[in-house]
């Protein structure tokens, strides 16, 4: 089981920004944000396409809190495995990362939403998949 997780150096300084432009709470909440809308997308990432790992750093318990479970879950059914497969971080890192990209690179195309918005619009767009 790992204990920490570090975004790619570039994510460091993307993370600050979409926390305070989002304004939806701490980094720890963008980057589980940011994890979960890259799991949205459907994509399987390839484990030798990982990044440095120069950035951010999170303990599980302050990335997850009381919810670790559920976003090891999350990652383990996505790619099939068991949440004590030794790559399971790396998944985590990835989608993280991946996630903190895509993000911003929406956001820098949608100026003028603000955090509640934007949130308000993926749930929308989840439970439209859903139904």
């Amino acid at each position: 089981m790992f204990t920490h997780i570090r975004t790619s150096k570039e994510n460091r300084e993307v993370v600050a920004k979409l926390t305070r432009r989002l304004n939806l709470g701490t980094e720890n909440i963008i980057s589980r944000i940011a994890l979960a809308h890259s799991l949205s997308q459907d994509r399987k990432l390839k484990l030798e396409d990982i990044q440095n790992s120069s950035g951010k750093e999170y303990t599980k318990s302050v990335l997850f809190g009381q919810y670790l479970d559920y976003y090891l879950g999350m990652v383990a059914l996505h790619y099939g495995i068991h949440i004590t497969d030794k790559d399971l971080p790396k998944y985590i890192k990835m989608h993280i990362d991946d996630g903190l990209q895509l993000l911003n690179k929406e956001l820098n195309q949608r100026s003028n939403i603000d955090g509640f918005d934007f949130l308000v619009k993926k749930i929308e767009f989840g439970l439209d998949k859903i139904n």
